[in-house]
């Protein structure tokens, strides 16, 4: 892997240490045979379970403060973080897959192949960004309803590119200062432009290792089918 612009390896290096990196497998935060459908209550046990074992609190001030579905207000608990002499966070990233999200848009437009010259793929790659970053969203709100301060980001807005469906190049500084601020980055698989097929599908799994080459967790770990065992 390369790095873009200003950046070095001595820029990541000197990144807060990252105590752990997460993979939330798209088999355990969505019902992977129902197209677009998150599993709501794993992912509560997954969101609930990061907090527990990587934030120092057990209070929990959430930092969803959008309109949730069935629910008429927003909820902002100003006054719970007026106690707070600051964030509680350990440095760790999340990266999550899929699942029933993207993988029905990517396969049946072929945008894995490439060819962002046919109509049906560029529309494909429109779509397939759609439904990964629709899941992102749900993610980092469900992450930052346990007091979590997750930001979400995609590999292709961070600028990101494959060559040949491999990735050569990936531009680690926005994930960099985003630790360093104290936030909790939120990558997923994502469509990515790609120098030799025009367009290719760049996976969480991938994501990960170079993540954890450069960067150097003390944990990678992975949860990749549903809590409960179903």
């Amino acid at each position: 892997m390369e790095f873009n612009g200003n950046q070095t390896a001595t820029d990541v290096n000197q990144t807060k240490p990252i105590r752990c990196i997460v993979k939330l497998g798209g088999a355990a935060i969505t019902c992977k045979n129902e197209l677009e459908n998150i599993d709501e209550e794993n992912l509560e046990i997954v969101s609930t379970q990061l907090r527990q074992a990587l934030l120092s609190s057990d209070k929990v001030v959430g930092m969803d403060w959008s309109k949730r579905p069935g629910i008429s207000d927003i909820a902002c608990n100003v006054a719970g973080f007026r106690d707070k002499l600051s964030v509680d966070s350990t440095n760790f990233i999340v990266v999550h897959g899929g699942g029933s999200f993207g993988h029905f848009q990517a396969s049946n437009s072929g945008v894995h192949k490439g060819g962002l010259q046919q109509p049906l793929v560029k529309a494909g790659f429109v779509a397939t960004r759609i439904s990964v970053t629709t899941l992102n969203l749900e993610i980092v709100r469900a992450l930052a309803r346990e007091g979590i301060p997750s930001i979400g980001m995609s590999p292709f807005s961070c600028g990101w590119s494959t060559s040949g469906g491999n990735l050569p190049v990936a531009d680690l500084s926005v994930v960099a200062k985003t630790i360093k601020s104290g936030f909790v980055p939120v990558l997923h698989g994502d469509a990515v432009l790609d120098d030799v097929q025009g367009c290719a599908i760049l996976s969480g799994d991938v994501i990960i290792r170079h993540l954890a080459a450069y960067m150097k967790p003390d944990y990678v770990v992975f949860l990749c089918c549903p809590i409960n065992g179903d």
